[in-house]
């Protein structure tokens, strides 16, 4: 049974704008660690920001710092993951986990995704001209 389920992915131009959901129905998403993850086929996953439940803290990947911003709203149980000033390297499938702890650093949460108790689907993100 699904618990996370991404929305919002698509093909933009470079340069714009796209903001990614990460809605859960079977539990509360402020009682989670949240990470947002991409993948391209043949390649592993990379942590591309994350947000504690512990002290709201977070955490963005080099490539997508002062682009990408991620945020909850508790009111609707979901988590989004706005990105703006798009490039065509942002492509890949994206997804968002959810860990009912943090094990160190938001950082390190952010790298390690086999510490994730659940996994959305994906939603493809494509940047091109």
């Amino acid at each position: 049974q699904t618990q996370l389920v991404e929305s919002g992915g698509g093909l933009v131009q470079p340069g714009r704008s796209l903001r990614l959901s990460c809605a859960a129905s079977e539990f509360t998403l402020d009682d989670y660690f949240i990470g947002w993850f991409r993948q391209l086929p043949g390649k592993e996953r990379e942590g591309v920001s994350c947000l504690s439940h512990v002290d709201g803290s977070t955490y963005y990947a080099d490539s997508v710092k002062g682009r990408f911003t991620i945020s909850r709203d508790s009111a609707k149980n979901t988590v989004y993951l706005e990105m703006n000033s798009l490039k065509p390297e942002d492509t890949a499938v994206y997804y968002c986990a959810a860990c009912i702890g943090q094990w160190g650093t938001v950082q390190n949460m952010c790298v390690s995704p086999q510490l994730y108790d659940y996994w959305g689907q994906g939603t493809q993100v494509t940047v091109s001209s």
